[in-house]
């Protein structure tokens, strides 16, 4: 229960770097410099300032010098951040895997927040994350890796090959099914429906959790943005052919929930 905890405050202080990256990555500016400020009257903000979840109690969601409201997304970052961290490292014990899957949760709840306020997942956060999968798929295995085996089978690789093959075929073959539905939309409306980070956003999540998983996100991802996103575009009254849904969204809130509870939203489809 201690590495759960200490997991968590982890967790928090991530999370308070991860808000930081989704409000400069895509705007193309550094996470180094300059140091953290409020982004209405441009004042650094002290180190008491930037406690995780307490400050911004203690503060009333306010900045110190200029008054003005702060977001509620920068705790909420924290918060989900820090809970994903204490699942992982409860359910899986402190082992590689769990760091694994803290950093997957990590670089998702950037990328939702991202696409939510942008409509932009920044390369460092897709291309990186994938580039972080298969280095984990080389001593951390890939959850149901049949794809690996299968193909493993006929290139002659065993063992932790199969994670390697199987993180490959995950982030591969996911990717290019979800770059061919949106070759053929713009073909055929003549209008782009799908940016080409969606694409690495699903080879990312691939990369770390395999072709089975992935595709169950994807599924999911897609089912949930067509019900919610339109539901959002009947009651909001905009226009369904111009209005720019964030895809990216859904697709990592359906990754979390595949990492979270995968096995069992596959056995209840089994079920079915």
């Amino acid at each position: 229960m201690i590495e759960a905890i200490l997991a968590l405050l982890l967790g928090l202080i991530i999370g308070s770097f991860l808000n930081v990256c989704i409000h400069r990555w895509p705007r193309g500016r550094s996470v180094i410099k300059p140091r953290s400020h409020c982004v209405r009257c441009r004042k650094t903000i002290a180190w008491y300032d930037n406690i995780p979840l307490v400050s911004y109690a203690l503060l009333g969601g306010k900045c110190r010098h200029c008054g003005r409201h702060i977001s509620a997304r920068y705790p909420a970052v924290e918060a989900i951040t820090g809970l994903l961290f204490f699942f992982f490292v409860w359910t899986i014990g402190p082992t590689a895997a769990a760091i694994k899957m803290c950093v997957f949760g990590a670089i998702l709840v950037a990328l939702i927040f991202c696409d939510l306020e942008k409509r932009l997942l920044p390369d460092e956060l897709t291309l990186g994350g994938i580039l972080i999968g298969f280095a984990f798929s080389i001593f951390v295995e890939v959850p149901n890796a049949y794809a690996g085996a299968l193909i493993s089978m006929f290139i002659g690789v065993s063992g932790r090959g199969q994670w390697i093959v199987e993180s490959a075929c995950g982030a591969l073959l996911p990717a290019l099914f979800l770059w061919g539905g949106g070759w053929i939309y713009e073909k055929v409306r003549h209008r782009e429906g799908l940016g080409f980070g969606d694409v690495k956003l699903v080879a990312m999540v691939g990369s770390f959790l395999g072709l089975q998983n992935a595709l169950l996100a994807l599924i999911l991802g897609s089912v949930a943005g067509s019900i919610l996103g339109f539901g959002y575009i009947k009651a909001t009254g905009k226009d369904a052919s111009t209005y720019q849904l964030p895809f990216g969204t859904f697709l990592g809130v359906a990754a979390l929930a595949t990492s979270l509870a995968g096995p069992k939203i596959l056995g209840w489809y089994s079920g079915l």
